[in-house]
């Protein structure tokens, strides 16, 4: 009898065990912060939306000091990050590159100096900076001035071998390419502004004194490398502000169409250059006019001679910076560059391959399943990019025992901060919520693709890691507030 007894109890435990996995392998079920399930029903109901009607929804909330997922939903589903992309590559080149990398920019000389002549041509030498501003450029004309040379009888010649001579990544639209945000890349660049966004120039334009004329158009910085051709006029006070700026596809032509009112306030458009080295070249060439040096020779791309050796050299700020401006205001060259670099760094090659080869063998580190990611490029413009909301969710987990961690949670968008290099592309979201100034996130977006993942301390003070991936929604308006409502609703537990 109590052999049969212990055999039932027995049997009875198998079949518990048995049963028990299935208790829990539902990912569209909820998991909550409390037995009542509170905190995953309130994210339920913020997705049951019929803007995400036919859409796909990637959630996934993890405990901040165990990392424990607490409420998951479609998480496990490849879908399209958009921005988020970024959180991977920042946090591959703060691991591969270090938080105080700096990217280098050297002037050469093959030439032999005579007095105040240097026989031999002057080279620029890209070493993938993506913060050179005129002002940098006139620093070093500068330096070369220093160095007693007035005069140079030879070229001057940008070198851009650093990288590959790949300009865009492999799924970049050709709609895009003229665009600040789809910027061709090359290890020598240039930024109109300390927004950084490399290989681009500023088009202004406002209206001219008088009804009738010509919009007058002003260039940032001013370039030759640009030709502006302007149809835009000027009308009456009360006519329409209408302006179209386009740059002609494989050239610099750049096209500007309309009408601007009298006394209206100026258009402004960032647009990408075609050839960026040419670009930072002639800005280069500008410099060392400015300074009084003479170049008997011409300006051409080209590769520094064997023989040449360093005159001067300039360095960029270190990555723990540089790292605001490109998380912040989501900066897509930024992106590309940094996987360029991983690559030449890690393998000798600055090319999207190789940099992604680095990206994924430093993700694997993280924890980071890298068989459920695909990975086009580093800034996430890719409609081809695929990670699953629980990979980015164990990824921000993972980097917090980092000692980058703090420059990296530091250049995440801070909500309702009306700063732009503090609050970046948060903040005008979630103001006058418990989310504001507590949720440090980034963005992503790009056609029928919304993204937010990162960080934010509920009432108890307890830290929440958020990934929040909506995919293939046809109506745009009102799908970052569904983010912003599960956001505060984690601000509020």
């Amino acid at each position: 009898m109590i052999k049969k007894i212990k055999w039932c109890l027995a049997l009875l435990l198998i079949t518990m065990f048995a049963a028990f996995p299935y208790l829990h392998t539902d990912k569209e079920s909820v998991y909550a912060l409390d037995e009542s399930g509170k905190l995953g029903q309130q994210i339920t109901n913020a997705l049951n939306t019929p803007k995400l009607e036919g859409a796909l929804a990637g959630v996934s909330i993890r405990d901040g000091s165990s990392g424990e997922i607490i409420f998951e939903k479609g998480a496990d589903t490849r879908l399209r990050p958009a921005s988020n992309q970024k959180l991977l590559t920042a946090a591959a080149a703060l691991e591969t590159l270090g938080k105080d990398y700096r990217f280098k920019t050297e002037v050469y000389t093959d030439g032999n100096k005579h007095g105040k002549v240097l026989n031999g041509n002057i080279y620029i030498k890209g070493e993938g900076d993506p913060t050179l501003l005129k002002s940098d450029f006139d620093q070093l004309a500068a330096e070369v001035k220093k160095s007693g040379i007035k005069l140079i009888n030879g070229n001057v010649i940008a070198d851009d071998t650093w990288y590959d001579d790949e300009r865009y990544s492999e799924d970049l639209s050709w709609m895009d390419e003229a665009e600040y945000y789809g910027a061709a890349v090359s290890p020598l660049t240039a930024s109109p502004n300390e927004d950084f966004d490399t290989g681009t120039v500023i088009v202004e334009v406002n209206p001219a004194n008088v009804s009738g004329k010509d919009a007058s158009i002003n260039v940032v910085p001013k370039t030759d490398y640009v030709k502006i051709i302007n149809h835009a006029k000027t009308v009456a006070a009360d006519g329409k502000k209408d302006i179209e700026i386009t740059r002609e596809h494989g050239s610099n032509t750049i096209t500007i169409e309309g009408t601007i009112p009298l006394q209206a306030s100026k258009t402004r458009q960032w647009v990408a250059v075609w050839e960026p080295t040419g670009y930072a070249l002639d800005l280069f060439k500008q410099s060392l006019n400015e300074q009084g040096i003479k170049v008997t020779g011409k300006a051409k791309i080209g590769q520094i001679s064997k023989k040449a050796t360093v005159l001067v050299s300039h360095s960029s700020m270190p990555l723990s910076e540089l790292l605001v401006p490109f998380m912040k205001l989501s900066n897509n060259g930024h992106a590309e560059m940094l996987v360029k670099e991983m690559g030449k760094v890690r393998f000798g090659e600055g090319s999207w391959e190789k940099g992604l080869e680095v990206m994924e063998n430093t993700l694997k580190t993280f924890d980071v399943n890298i068989n459920s990611l695909m990975m086009r490029d580093g800034s996430g413009i890719s409609h081809v990019n695929l990670v699953p909301a629980n990979e980015l969710s164990k990824l921000l987990f993972a980097v917090q025992g980092k000692s980058w961690f703090p420059v990296y949670v530091n250049s995440l968008p801070l909500a309702g901060n009306s700063e732009r290099l503090i609050g970046g592309t948060l903040r005008n979201r979630m103001k006058e919520t418990p989310a504001a100034g507590n949720v440090q996130a980034k963005t992503g977006t790009i056609t029928s693709v919304s993204s937010l993942s990162g960080y934010v301390t509920n009432k108890k003070g307890e830290k929440l890691i958020f990934s929040i991936l909506l995919n293939n929604f046809v109506d745009e308006e009102g799908i970052t507030k569904i983010q912003d409502d599960i956001a505060v609703i984690l601000a509020n537990q």
